[in-house]
């Protein structure tokens, strides 16, 4: 009986072990089971489940990790059945792209920005009564000293004049940030001071651009144009802007973002640079790879890197927040990436 026992166990360790080690092949295997064409693109470890999926050409989506508790990132990978100039065709007509579902407004900025790219700009009732309380330091809308400054002292007026007031100014300062960027750049990106701690979009942007460093190695030239705009160009490649408000969480938010579209080798880039917005994030960068794949036929696959900074992620309350933006930003992707790759393949 002692010896039935010993057998049994002998045979349960060699066992284990090769189970282990098998698990450990695997994982280890599983960029090299992935298309040739997008395993150097691949920022996330996949399991094989997810791999499978992924030659089927349906989406998957994982959380990104890093270094800053500030920060939440998602990575995302599909097949298109479409051609890559099809998306850039979309991307760059992006008022009807973004549009319906949460995207409440979204308008391409003139070049050079004039005043009427500005005019459907409307703040919430919510916030015109935020910034008459709004104080450096203390506001519920991300901006900095000069534009806090400003639109206190246009609060002081009588109730109706005030608030016209009040939307008129923020539209100015919109005009006005976008044209100082074009001329100063990411030096001229905002400091906010909503809260007792600055925060330098510049800074932040630049740490993320960091961490994104595995897919920026494929564009060299793009990164140097989104650290250095308007002092680098894009030798092939577009920029444009735009600006939206989007109605997602708690409250509606007005962003503008700097879209930049490049070619390298047979492979396009385009990324999507958070310049501003009013609530949650203050930092953004979403890169998106088009990467033709002659193995599969006329197509590309779609890979996608974004990283976002906000505010309240730390601490016991912050983790509960945290949870709830990975989920969403998780499940966000793969929505976006499910919508973006039916419109190609139906032609819409």
């Amino acid at each position: 009986m002692k010896r039935h026992r010993h057998r049994f166990g002998k045979f349960s360790a060699i066992t284990m072990l090769a189970l282990v080690v098998s698990i450990v092949l695997v994982q280890a295997g599983s960029r090299s089971d992935l298309p040739a064409k997008i395993s150097g693109f691949i920022a996330a470890p996949l399991t094989e489940t997810e791999v499978a999926i992924i030659k089927t050409g349906q989406p998957v989506s994982k959380l990104l990790s890093s270094g800053a508790d500030t920060e939440v990132g998602v990575f995302g990978v599909t097949w298109v059945d479409a051609d890559v100039s099809a998306y850039i065709r979309a991307v760059e007509d992006i008022e009807q792209f973004e549009k319906g579902g949460s995207f409440l407004v979204t308008k391409r900025i003139s070049d050079p920005p004039v005043a009427e790219d500005f005019a459907r700009l409307k703040l919430s009732d919510e916030d015109v009564s935020d910034l008459k309380k709004c104080r450096v330091g203390d506001c519920q809308l991300k901006l900095g000293a000069d534009a806090i400054s400003r639109l206190r002292s246009e609060s002081k007026g009588s109730k109706h004049k005030a608030k016209a007031d009040i939307q008129s100014l923020f539209r100015q300062l919109a005009l006005e940030y976008v044209d100082g960027y074009q001329h100063g750049g990411n030096a001229e990106l905002e400091v906010y001071r909503d809260k007792s701690r600055p925060i330098a979009v510049a800074k932040e942007f630049a740490a993320i651009v960091e961490e994104m460093s595995q897919l920026l190695q494929h564009d060299p030239a793009l990164r140097q144009y989104l650290l250095d705009y308007p002092n680098a160009q894009l030798a092939n490649g577009s920029s444009f802007f735009y600006w939206q408000q989007v109605d997602f969480g708690l409250k509606p938010t007005f962003r503008i973002n700097q879209v930049a579209i490049s070619q390298s080798g047979d492979t396009t880039l385009v990324a999507s640079k958070l310049l501003y917005a009013n609530h949650y994030f203050h930092t953004a960068l979403e890169l998106q790879a088009l990467i033709p794949d002659e193995s599969r036929g006329p197509g590309f696959w779609l890979v996608t890197l974004k990283r976002m900074r906000a505010d309240g992620m730390s601490g016991a309350t912050g983790q509960m927040v945290r949870g709830r933006i990975e989920k969403e930003a998780v499940s966000g992707l793969t929505q976006a990436l499910r919508a973006t790759k039916g419109k190609l393949e139906s032609g819409r």
